[in-house]
Formats: C-alpha cells, sequence, structure tokens
C-alpha cells in the first residue's frame, strides 16, 4: 500500500475513533454529572430526570452505552433519550467508559478490556447508585448501547441479568469470547438492531473493523453474526417460533427494515430490527461520518422511541 492510502486509513481510523459511532456535544441542559468510586477509580455518569419529577413513586430507568471512542454527552445527544424521559417519566442515564470505551469481553480490542476494567462492577455500581439517590425501581432497569456500547450490553445481558430487565443493542453483536460464559439469571427480553451493510462491526460476525484498542486498526477477537446472536439468545430465553414482516417505508432513503419476533419464556420477546442497506449508525440519528466510512443512517423508524417501547414492557 502506498504513502497516501496509509494516510488516508489512518485518517479515517481517527475519525471514527474521534467521532465515537456519534456526535460528541455539551453536556445537555437538565443532565448531571455523577462521581462514583468503581475498581479503584474515579467514574462518571450521567442522570437525567424527567421533567417535573418530584418524587413519589419509584421510576423506571434505561442505561445507554455510547460507542468506541465516544462520551456519554454525544451519546445523549444523538439518541434523543432525554426528551422521551421527559415524555414518559423515566431516568435516563449516560455511563461513560474507561477511556471511552468498554470492556465487552473481546480483551485487548477495546482500552478497557487491555486495562482489564471491571465494567461489570461500574455498572452494578451506577445501579445502586441510581436507585438509592433518584427514586429508581430496581426491577425496571434496562440498558441499550451502541458498536462497543451494544456489545457491552449484550455482555450484561450474559453477566449482569440479574441486574437488569432487558437489553436492546445497536450495531453490535455478542463477542464470541462471550459465548460460553453466557449465562442469564433469566429469560431476557432482547431487542437487536444491525444494518446489513455495516462496514465497521459486521451484519455476518467476524472481527470488528475499526477497534480502540488497536488505534482504529481492525481487532482480533470476532463477534458472532446477527443470525447467531438472535439464535443465542433464542436458546437462553426458550422461544417459540420467528414470525418476520416488512416495516411499511417512510420515505426512500436506500433502507427498508424487516421485523423479526418471538415469543418468548415469561412473555418475553427476541426481536430483530434488520435494516437491508443499514450502516453503523443510531436509527433516525445523524449521518454523523460520510456514508463511504459508516454506511447508511436509516431513517425509516425512531430507533430510540421503538427501543423504549420494548424495554419498558418488562421488569425482572
Amino acid at each position: 500500500m502506498n504513502a497516501p492510502r496509509i494516510a488516508a486509513g489512518v485518517l479515517i481510523s481517527v475519525a471514527l475513533l474521534t467521532a465515537g459511532c456519534q456526535h460528541p456535544l455539551a453536556r445537555a441542559a437538565g443532565d448531571t454529572s455523577v462521581t462514583v468510586e468503581s475498581g479503584g477509580q474515579q467514574r462518571q455518569f450521567l442522570v437525567h430526570l424527567p421533567a417535573g419529577h418530584s418524587g413519589g413513586a419509584k421510576l423506571p430507568a434505561v442505561l445507554v452505552f455510547h460507542g468506541g471512542g465516544g462520551t456519554a454527552q454525544g451519546m445523549a445527544e444523538m439518541t434523543g433519550f432525554d426528551r422521551l424521559a421527559d415524555q414518559d417519566g423515566f431516568v435516563a442515564v449516560y455511563p461513560s467508559g474507561y477511556e471511552k470505551s468498554w470492556n465487552d469481553g473481546r480483551g485487548g480490542d477495546t482500552r478497557a478490556g487491555a486495562a482489564g476494567i471491571d465494567d461489570l462492577g461500574f455498572v452494578a455500581t451506577v445501579i445502586d447508585r441510581i436507585v438509592a439517590d433518584n427514586g429508581v425501581d430496581p426491577e425496571r432497569v434496562a440498558a441499550t448501547g451502541l458498536s462497543n456500547g451494544a456489545m457491552f450490553t449484550e455482555y450484561l445481558g450474559c453477566r449482569l441479568s440479574d441486574r437488569l430487565a432487558a437489553i436492546a443493542p445497536v450495531a453490535g453483536e455478542l463477542p464470541v469470547a462471550d459465548q460460553s460464559g453466557c449465562a442469564p439469571s433469566h429469560p431476557m427480553p432482547v431487542l437487536e438492531i444491525h444494518g446489513t451493510a455495516d462496514p465497521i462491526v459486521p451484519y455476518g460476525g467476524g472481527d470488528v473493523r475499526v477497534t480502540s484498542g488497536h488505534l482504529g486498526g481492525a481487532g482480533t477477537s470476532p463477534v458472532l453474526s446477527v443470525d447467531d446472536t438472535q439464535q443465542l439468545w433464542r436458546g437462553k430465553d426458550g422461544c417459540g417460533a420467528v414470525t418476520s414482516n416488512p416495516l411499511p417505508a417512510h420515505g426512500d432513503d436506500g433502507t427498508s427494515v424487516t421485523v423479526q419476533s418471538a415469543d418468548c419464556a415469561n412473555n418475553g420477546k427476541v426481536e430483530l430490527y434488520s435494516i437491508t442497506g443499514g450502516g453503523h449508525t443510531w436509527p433516525d440519528g445523524p449521518q454523523y461520518l460520510p456514508k463511504a466510512i459508516v454506511g447508511t443512517a436509516s431513517h425509516q423508524f425512531d430507533g430510540s422511541a421503538v427501543i423504549w417501547d420494548f424495554l419498558s414492557a418488562y421488569h425482572r
């Protein structure tokens, strides 16, 4: 490869890690920054209480995990969960990863993994804190995330299921390294969203093509395919037959959506929103980098609204 191509590749990798698969902006008004000690380190997260909340009934909460290289602030801005929290009365929580990454089980493919960070312990601490300080119902805490944050969300579903009611990963399948140890304590409702043309985390599985642990280079610890991830969760959850239906089109943005759904034990579900032509993006979110780098941002459905509608149906 010649020097100009090498330089271009470095610039793309830096751009992806800087963007963190999202649009990092200043902390939104009404979001409170909280610092806790976890694993001997000072860790942070943002909390957004619904507008007008004055105590009383316990509230559900959604933990929203940013992508590799991203920020809690950027994830709040990209997803719009603050608006949904105000509208529907839940607590939106945006944790900050170690060096903008999460230990999702892929080892050195993430900075947090390379450093051996106990992010499971951190999330447990966050949940304890919001239950104690923010009136959160411990039976109604759910998680979602993007990219590295999505793979971490899958990992949480396997390893911290006693604290979570449901999960909704976006553009991030279960890492292969997590498969054998995936033992949820209860059937875990799962909503997965993934674009078939994702150029970063392949729909068909394999090595992640941009990683924080390798300075933007490809990883060495693969992820399962979307289909295999769905099959794993359907097996864990005791699910029945799978139905598949197209989502009605909303304009022509070069993408279309098929929804697969299976009814599972304890009235749970495992669902997949498969975005044909969709890239490494948040549904109805911004086209934060050119399509040539991250693929197409689909606007066929409001990802955050669909995720909240799914997560809000469950409790432990």
